[in-house]
């Protein structure tokens, strides 16, 4: 039997499988600029940097 699978986009593993890779660039714009676009204009470009920097865990 198939299980469907689901990511939930409010964790950090599924906010960044949905929106932390290039191809899905144009999708975050769109969502930040829904978000973002009146107190801080439009976002026109971004780049994703290939490392991840985590905090001291304190």
């Amino acid at each position: 039997m198939l299980q469907e699978k689901y990511i939930n986009p409010f964790t950090d593993f599924g906010f960044k499988r949905l929106f932390g890779q290039e191809p899905s660039k144009a999708i975050l714009m769109d969502f930040l600029n829904e978000l973002l676009r009146e107190q801080e204009g439009e976002i026109k470009s971004m780049t994703y940097l290939k490392n991840e920097h985590l905090g001291s865990g304190e």
